[in-house]
């Protein structure tokens, strides 16, 4: 039997071939969920305005004259929490990538989809911003189902388009913080002084980007969990049944029946769940818990509180869907730190470690020396010269005034051709400069002879700052 043979599967086992949110003609079904209330809500909601703040702040915080997050992939320049990454730097942002994989696989694998249900933008737009402002002008989710079912009167279009414009303007501004990540906070408050006409190829590639964003949150919404994200489908890869998780008690809640007035129902004839399908009504993507870890759970937490609050209304204990795993449920074991949480924790200890390490004694200075392309040596009047290319970046928090001398050999001198002498703070400089050294040079002992007669010695630059040696750089000198 094939999974797509949804005739011959009971219904009571449809839920693991089919989606909640499409019919099984392949139709779209509409998720009219209802507003969560409870203690998980409040903290959501905390949490999910903490996230928003940082989210809009963020590009406007300096560290050091520095954005305080900047992915600007055009300028090939990454700041994170202030610290400056150049594209030298590459290693850094694989090494910080893996570190961060590897935090999800361990969150994964002992609080399941917490990312999803609590700190995802995607969850966190959706739940606390678009989804609260739709039941503001649509009201409850019976209402919007009416209203949708009805016929387009005056009300229902105009709580259409106030809506959907809201949306629209929301979704631009979202747009718009993320281009603050991208090309900088000064550069977007530069860019709304010009006006849109003054850059229009980037306010069009701004609206195209809105129109995105909106239609994600307008109508694509929990479709982007189920059918774009891929996390949800390696999950079932890396929890068990030690995953503490949104977990319906089937031991504490089965068999469930209907609640009565009179109900006197105790643990031994009949469970605690009423099947009021609250758990249901509140789902983002109209799941059943009851059914176990789904991949379209993203653990929101609103089947918690919808079962806590009715578990209080009907005299119940509260828990009946909670944080647990399964084998907490089923044998009232708690252990989660298994083998397999160990390796994973053992190998992310490791990378951040290793994280720290490269971003604590990465060097503030990378200075790189390179004879100049399609050059030898050349004959002055005062000996032989050899001309190089230079590139300085200053990593560091402060402007640098330098100045270059040659170490090796000891009667060589420099002399810049157009490079500046000082390099700012997070930038860099280019440029050329010739070494001279005498017809008689002291360096025989440095000499190698090369191929053409030439020969290679030995050269060692210092760059000072002050009176301090900041970076010595080796290179070659050819003379005849």
């Amino acid at each position: 039997m094939a999974l797509t043979d949804l005739d011959l599967i009971q219904e009571e086992e449809r839920f693991r071939s089919q989606l909640a949110s499409v019919a099984s003609d392949g139709r779209r079904k509409w998720i009219y969920a209802r507003k969560p209330k409870g203690s998980f809500t409040r903290w959501r909601t905390a949490v999910a305005g903490i996230l928003l703040a940082f989210l809009a702040v963020a590009p406007f915080i300096k560290i050091g004259g520095d954005q305080f997050l900047l992915f600007d992939l055009i300028n090939r320049k990454f700041v994170l929490l202030g610290f400056v990454i150049w594209p030298e730097d590459f290693y850094l942002i694989v090494v910080l990538f893996l570190a961060g994989l590897v935090s999800i696989v361990v969150f994964t694998s002992v609080l399941g989809r917490i990312w999803c249900g609590w700190l995802c933008p995607q969850t966190v737009f959706m739940e606390m911003v678009f989804r609260r402002i739709e039941w503001l002008i649509d009201g409850t989710a019976g209402e919007q189902l009416t209203r949708h079912r009805g016929p387009w009167t005056a009300s229902r279009v105009a709580r259409l388009v106030l809506k959907q414009s809201i949306f629209f303007a929301i979704s631009f501004a979202i747009a718009n913080v993320f281009l603050a990540y991208v090309v900088s906070s000064d550069a977007l408050q530069g860019y709304v002084k010009d006006g849109p006409l003054a850059h229009l190829e980037l306010f069009i590639a701004l609206l195209a980007f809105t129109v995105v964003f909106y239609l994600v949150f307008a109508r694509f919404r929990e479709q982007a969990c189920l059918v774009v994200c891929p996390y949800g489908r390696f999950m079932s890869a890396l929890v068990d049944d030690n995953t503490v998780t949104v977990t319906y008690d089937a031991k504490r809640g089965e068999p469930r029946s209907k609640w009565k007035r009179d109900d006197t129902r105790t643990e031994r004839d009949t469970g605690h769940c009423i099947d009021c399908h609250q758990c249901v009504a509140v789902c983002p993507t109209g799941i059943d818990i009851r059914n176990g870890i789904q991949l379209e759970c993203v653990a929101c937490t609103a089947c918690i509180d919808a079962c806590d609050d009715v578990m209080t209304k009907v005299n119940l204990p509260k828990g009946l869907i909670r944080y647990a795993s399964a084998t907490a449920v089923q044998t009232g074991n708690k252990k989660w730190l298994t083998p397999r949480v160990k390796a994973y924790g053992a190998l992310w200890t490791v990378l951040t470690l290793l994280t720290i390490g490269l971003f604590v004694f990465r060097s503030d200075l990378d200075v790189r020396v390179l004879r100049s392309p399609g050059t030898t040596w050349t004959m002055t009047q005062h000996g032989t010269a050899n001309f190089y290319d230079v590139q300085i970046i200053n990593k560091g928090s402060r402007d640098l005034a330098y100045t270059l001398t040659a170490i090796e050999p000891k009667n060589a001198t420099i002399t810049p051709l157009g490079l500046p002498l000082s390099v700012k703070r997070g930038e860099r400089v280019q440029g050329r400069f010739l070494v001279e050294v005498p017809s008689n040079p002291e360096h025989a002992d440095d000499e190698h002879e090369h191929e053409h007669g030439a020969h290679e010695v030995h050269l060692v630059l210092a760059l000072h700052s002050g009176n301090e040696i900041v970076k010595q750089v080796k290179s070659e000198l050819l003379i005849p």
